[in-house]
């Protein structure tokens, strides 16, 4: 793709359309070769638009055109322009109906856009784009239409044809299934959903505080009925958490769910019909993972979520994508922590957010909350919108208060509902039910960035006046934009030199008393508090109150006196990271504090062996920072020292609390029955953690227990953790025979094949690149499945720091030969897969230029809109 034909859309360039869909009506006719689509469309003039134009815009991409008219009246040619994405007619009228027919071929359409098929199943992704690959339509989020949806398929192969609604009315006729489906709300075009195959249906009810019976339907090929029951319970957990927490009851009679295994994204919340990816939402005990079982209940209350928060209330265009977005994270993070340890799930999302949105606040791709431009809206479904929209949110909740956000919430969905917002008439609503003036807060939606912040102290001993002063700065972005203050709310507390919590006394009104919040709003702001008798360590940004990157004036001495102390068990984990970090980069530099670890290894030895503390956490604090969140430390670091230094820190540590962990691994018994708790979880993830360490001090015996627990495990956390530590530790003749057996037993599932390919992915030796490779040739694998792409390449770039970073730039060369096979494939795969070689400046200047040279190599092909924009913004 050429830059002149790459332009870019802007936010300042937001206009409504002149006419908008009020009714679309849809008939499917879904043949062996292609699938003609006949709309009926009701139009009127927008009552919004600030043109008189009578121009009809409408979008279309791959379509064939096979007939279109206007009110009865058949157009030729020469009445309409026709573009490889678009449809224009000039109409003089106010009201008319549009009709127009189109082929499409779902068989062909790997891009998993539009309309497709899947293991001979039909069925729909239209976020953001797809719907124009169906229909010619006005397919953007502020034109919402009532749609009927009517399906005709030949009913032997497809007994199963669904979409948004309740079903009209369903007939069988000359072999043929007719299905007609209706929508009462009004949804834009990236909410319409269509199914068709041979599904079976597991089915449920819910009834809602109102006293209405819902049916919940779940539709799965039959190998997979089995695996619904998870999905059905967190579908009714969701609903009433919903109703408890936000007041919302759903509105239809009708919720289903469909499991389709090759779809680019988690899921897709189309209005009564939700389109999981089959990982997403199919899952027992044997089959799936801890980590699988949580993932599921998450995904399936955001996408339940999105029924008030994205579809009766939607996005006024995709710059607002994350008022939807980051907002639905937030309520499935407090779902998730309330179903759940709301300890271990802060920590979890902590971790997840340093480790993908901080690289990306600093890369070439950085964008604000509500970004100002875009080429490929595609490439805006990331980290920044979802995870830091979603702690833009939560800021709100701790600026205002639960009691005050509720009303603020309720008050956004009274007044928004039926329509498309902007995150602007978000915070509105809460300024209206808190009666505070938010303006500044509205920076974290249009700066983009991770502000730096910096908090010292200095104490008056005489007057027992403690002073904190934080300094604030964000680092220019390569989007661009300018950077004021941030309003930052700061959760704090104060410890005694004997780990006790003090009474906070300040008269300064920036400090909210009743939630220990601070907030800062300006470059340079201090707060005294008074009363105090010494020098107090003090506990910041509990609960990471703000997603910033903190730095202080702490001792060693007060951050272990804080882990073995703090009442919050975020700030307890963050104390242990900081020194971990400092200890890796220590080694890095030859130089290594042997007293400081000394420490931290008593302060471990207590927890870990402390029956009041959750056994997740103990698993979280014994869990090393990732090497891409040392680099945010110590930019331009050798990667390759930060891994090495990192894994001699983990047998450090595995040597000296080895007495601890092997009595406490003793005492955590697998369990004979699974549970899906946070107690059995917990007990599951530290015994698992517990054996790494065994591992790595006394690898015969732990082998031994590594086998055996592979051999002898009842549900697969516990056996693919076995698998994973076997093959990352053992030698060739232990690993091998374990992931053939594990394949053996497998290889008819789908979705835990992709964890068999995954795993394989761990080890790191001179055979890394080779056996990825040969998994890319293996017959199971399929370029088509992005679930099996991700397990294979995406796991090598972004899990594998040995392999990918080889010194002499294989890994790198080998992402780029991917990545432009898939771009032919699956451009929005292809654009994400790209994204650990964009951040070559972070690294050292070596590594740095091999990255960008796969990529310089990647910018001379023909890409795709997608991948284009990702490679040549990251080479300005």
């Amino acid at each position: 793709m050429s830059q002149a034909s790459a332009k870019a859309i802007l936010l300042e360039n937001y206009a409504p359309t002149a006419f908008v869909i009020k009714e679309t009506f849809l008939d499917f006719d879904l043949q062996s070769e292609y699938t003609l689509v006949h709309s009926r469309l009701s139009i009127v003039r927008n009552e919004k638009s600030t043109t008189d134009s009578n121009l009809l815009s409408l979008d279309g991409s791959e379509l064939e055109l096979v007939s279109i008219a206007i009110d009865g009246v058949v157009l030729s040619p020469a009445d309409y322009q026709l573009t490889s994405n678009s449809l224009s007619i000039s109409v003089d009228k106010d009201a008319f109906v549009l009709e127009c027919t189109t082929r499409i071929y779902p068989d062909k359409n790997t891009a998993l856009e539009g309309l497709y098929i899947s293991g001979g199943m039909y069925c729909t992704q239209c976020e953001a784009e797809g719907f124009r690959r169906i229909t010619y339509f006005q397919d953007r989020p502020d034109v919402l239409s009532v749609f009927t949806t009517r399906i005709s398929a030949d009913a032997d192969s497809y007994p199963t044809a669904l979409s948004n609604g309740n079903l009209v009315n369903r007939t069988v006729k000359d072999g043929r299934i007719i299905a007609e489906w209706h929508d009462p709300f009004p949804k834009p075009s990236y909410l319409f959903a269509l199914v068709a195959g041979d599904l079976v249906c597991e089915e449920d009810r819910f009834v809602t505080q109102s006293g209405r019976e819902i049916a919940l339907k779940m539709y799965v090929e039959q190998e997979n009925q089995h695996k619904c029951e998870h999905a059905l319970v967190s579908l009714k957990k969701s609903m009433a958490w919903d109703e408890e927490v936000y007041g919302r009851e759903y509105d239809l009679d009708l919720f289903m769910i469909v499991a389709v295994d090759h779809f680019n994204m988690g899921a897709m919340e189309n209005k009564g019909l939700n389109i999981f990816n089959s990982s997403c939402v199919l899952a027992t005990p044997e089959t799936a993972t801890d980590e699988s079982f949580a993932r599921i209940e998450g995904i399936v209350g955001h996408e339940y979520f999105h029924n008030w928060s994205g579809n009766r209330v939607t996005c006024r265009d995709w710059f607002q994508l994350s008022l939807k977005e980051g907002f639905t994270v937030f309520r499935d993070a407090e779902f998730s922590a309330d179903m759940g340890s709301r300890a271990v799930k802060r920590l979890e999302d902590v971790r997840f957010l340093r480790q993908h949105q901080f690289p990306e606040d600093a890369g070439p791709m950085a964008h604000a909350v509500r970004p100002s431009s875009y080429m490929e809206i595609s490439n805006f479904y990331t980290v920044t919108i979802y995870e830091k929209g979603c702690e833009v949110v939560r800021m709100l909740r701790t600026i205002l208060g639960a009691e005050l956000f509720r009303k603020g919430s309720d008050l956004y969905f009274d007044t928004f509902d039926g329509q498309a917002a902007t995150t602007d008439d978000f915070v509105w609503a809460m300024e209206q039910a808190s009666g505070r003036d938010l303006t500044q807060f509205k920076r974290w939606h249009s700066q983009a960035g991770t502000p730096r912040l910096d908090v010292t102290r200095t104490f008056d001993s005489a007057a027992g006046v403690l002073t904190l002063t934080a300094k604030q700065n964000t680092p220019e972005t390569a989007d661009g934009s300018a950077k004021e203050s941030f309003l930052i709310p700061i959760e704090l507390g104060l410890l005694d030199s004997d780990g006790k919590e003090l009474a906070l006394s300040t008269s300064d009104d920036s400090f909210t008393q009743s939630n220990q919040v601070w907030l800062v709003s300006n470059d340079e702001q201090s707060i005294e508090f008074n009363g105090l008798s010494e020098m107090p360590a003090i506990s910041l940004l509990r609960d990471f109150s703000a997603p910033v990157l903190l730095t202080d004036d702490l001792t060693d001495e007060e951050r272990v006196l804080l882990i073995g102390a703090d009442t919050n068990g975020y700030n307890r984990w963050e104390q242990c990271q900081i020194i971990y970090k400092k200890l890796i980069l220590q080694k890095v530099e030859g130089s290594f504090d042997a007293t400081l670890l000394s420490s931290l290894m008593k302060s471990l030895d207590q927890l870990i062996s402390d029956p009041s503390v959750e056994n997740a956490v103990k698993a979280e604090l014994l869990s090393l920072p990732a090497e891409v969140e040392l680099l945010q430390v110590s930019p331009k670091v050798d990667i390759l020292a930060v891994a090495e230094s990192r894994n001699a820190l983990k047998l450090l540590i595995s040597e000296s609390l080895c007495c601890a962990i092997t009595k406490v691994y003793q005492s955590l018994s697998a369990t004979d029955v699974y549970r899906f708790d946070s107690q059995s979880v917990g007990q599951r993830k530290l015994r698992n953690e517990l054996l790494e360490y065994l591992m790595l001090v006394d690898m015969k015996p732990a082998t031994e227990l590594a086998s055996a627990q592979f051999a002898n495990a009842n549900n697969m956390t516990d056996q693919l953790s076995a698998l994973r530590l076997l093959v990352k530790y053992a030698d060739e003749g232990v690993y091998q025979p374990a992931l053939n057996q594990f394949l053996a037993q497998w290889k008819s599932d789908t979705q835990v094949l992709e964890q068999w390919f995954r795993v394989q992915i761990a080890r790191s030796d001179s055979k890394t690149l080779n056996r990825v490779k040969a998994l890319l040739d293996h017959r199971l694998f399929e370029y088509q499945n992005p679930n099996k792409v991700r397990a294979v390449i995406g796991a090598f770039a972004m899990g594998n720091i040995e392999g990918f970073h080889a010194k002499d730039g294989s890994g790198y060369e080998f992402l780029a030969e991917q990545v432009a096979t898939l771009d032919s494939l699956n451009p929005q795969i292809a654009a994400r897969l790209v994204g650990p070689l964009i951040k070559w400046q972070s690294y050292d200047d070596r590594r740095g230029l091999q990255m960008k040279g796969a990529l310089e190599q990647l910018s001379e092909k023909d890409l795709s809109k997608d991948l284009y924009e990702v490679v040549s913004k990251s080479l300005v």
